[in-house]
């Protein structure tokens, strides 16, 4: 992958960000933001049951529905004040611990 592959969500989410306050009429993402979270939380699990749906009984639309799901996962970080940097050093934490060990120790 590419350095500019691997920036494209930062790129997206400063687009994201830059529609708050836009006028819902023209911009999609201006009117998620003024549904607010409930909708916005709605719609990451609609996409998510979607790509769910596409893995399971039509696997070439896995790539459009994976789209469509970060991109609203996108739109609810910039609403909840979540950069993807904060996501990113997350995961980096994460790094090397099993699956299995990180969540006992999320628990404890």
């Amino acid at each position: 992958m590419t350095n500019e592959n691997s920036e494209v969500l930062e790129r997206l989410f400063a687009v994201i960000e830059s529609r708050k306050g836009a006028d819902a009429s023209s911009s999609y993402t201006a009117k998620l933001f003024d549904a607010g979270m409930a909708e916005i939380s709605r719609k990451v699990g609609e996409e998510a049951v979607e790509t769910i749906t596409a893995a399971l009984s039509d696997p070439k639309n896995v790539t459009a529905e994976s789209a469509d799901l970060l991109y609203h996962l996108l739109v609810l970080w910039a609403e909840a004040g979540i950069k993807p940097e904060d996501v990113w050093a997350e995961l980096e934490k994460r790094e090397g611990t099993s699956g299995i060990d990180e969540k006992n120790l999320r628990g404890s």
